[in-house]
């Protein structure tokens, strides 16, 4: 069993806690929140924060090891159709489809300490 078994119940306890850790760092960055863990029937938000007037979408992804190109490389084409379909349903449901916007992703690497990768308008 790995370390995470030990530290949370379940994949959705350990996405929690890694969107929060990613919250905190954004937030050292002067980005405000929004919300976190919107979700629809096209799928689920990590974060929405604010930087000025844009809106920030922020998916996040943990990996303890670099071992197959690391979290940078967990963002599929897919899931990024999908993300893209809940951002303009949000929007819309909302009424922001004026409103500026750019979808970022954060990386998170590490076991004992983490390193942060923060791509700004990752697609």
């Amino acid at each position: 069993m790995g370390w995470t078994s030990k530290l949370f119940k379940n994949s959705k306890e350990k996405g929690n806690f890694f969107e929060l850790q990613a919250e905190h760092y954004l937030k050292q960055q002067g980005l405000q929140t929004v919300t976190r863990n919107f979700s629809c029937r096209y799928g689920e938000l990590d974060l929405i924060m604010k930087e000025g007037a844009t809106l920030v979408f922020v998916e996040v992804k943990y990996r303890k090891s670099n071992a197959f190109g690391g979290a940078i490389n967990a963002l599929s084409e897919a899931k990024q159709q999908k993300l893209t379909r809940t951002i303009y349903y949000y929007l819309k449901q909302n009424s922001l489809e004026d409103c500026p916007f750019r979808v970022d992703f954060v990386a998170i690497n590490g076991q004992n300490s983490y390193q942060y990768t923060w791509i700004k308008s990752a697609f």
